[in-house]
This record gives structure tokens, C-alpha cells and sequence, in this order.
């Protein structure tokens, strides 16, 4: 019940620390953190916590970032981190899986809005 009550507010830190990123990506984040949450509910305790100990460090790395950002330390914001290989080793074939997802839906083309002469939307 004590892991519950921290995972549960380490989802809600995440999902807060989501709204001060940009909409497609707090989207984005919002929904892999919602699908990881899920699908890590029923682990054993050695996965849970090691589960919960990385997100716990995506929320001070995002923290960090978030912070340098609005104090105009950087020029441009990122966020996130490049992987390393060490650490890519250690994922499963599924975990590979879903960072490939990941990857795609993060750099798919931005759909533009325009407005037409007849005033309607067209994506």
C-alpha cells in the first residue's frame, strides 16, 4: 500500500511537471507515462521499485530542465536525454519496442492548420 501511495503521487509530480512543456509533447508524455503506470501495475516489488526509481529520475531530470528553461540558461529548450548504449542494453526486446513507437510519434511531421477561403479547417 506504501509503494501504492508513492507511485501514485510520483504519477500525479509527472503529469504536473508535463504542463510546463509544449502541448504535443506534454500530450505525448502525458500518454506514455499513463500507459506505463498502467502496464506496471501489477509487477513484483524488485521491478516496482526499480520501475519507480527511474521515473522518479525523469521528474528531477525534467525538474532540472523545466528550471533552466525559464531562467533562460539555455537557448532553446530540450528536454529529455540521449540514451546511452549501457543503458539501452538493458532493456527488454518490448521496452525497444515501445522507444521505437515513442521515437516515431515524437518526430512525426507537425500537421499545420490553414484556413481556406471558405473559412472551414483542413489539416
Amino acid at each position: 500500500a506504501a509503494m501504492a501511495g508513492g507511485a501514485r503521487r510520483l504519477y500525479r509530480r509527472i503529469l504536473q511537471l508535463h504542463r510546463a512543456l509544449p502541448p504535443a509533447l506534454r500530450d505525448l508524455g502525458d500518454r506514455y507515462v499513463k500507459e506505463e503506470f498502467r502496464r506496471h501495475k501489477a509487477v513484483g516489488p524488485a521491478e516496482a521499485q526499480r520501475f519507480l526509481r527511474e521515473w522518479e529520475n525523469y521528474a528531477a531530470l525534467i525538474q532540472q530542465q523545466i528550471n533552466e528553461d525559464k531562467q533562460n540558461m539555455r537557448e532553446k529548450a530540450v528536454y529529455g536525454i540521449q540514451l546511452t548504449e549501457e543503458k539501452l542494453n538493458d532493456f527488454r526486446d518490448e521496452q525497444i519496442g515501445q522507444l521505437k513507437e515513442l521515437m516515431d510519434e515524437a518526430t512525426k511531421p507537425n500537421k499545420k492548420i490553414t484556413i481556406s477561403k471558405d473559412s472551414k479547417y483542413k489539416t
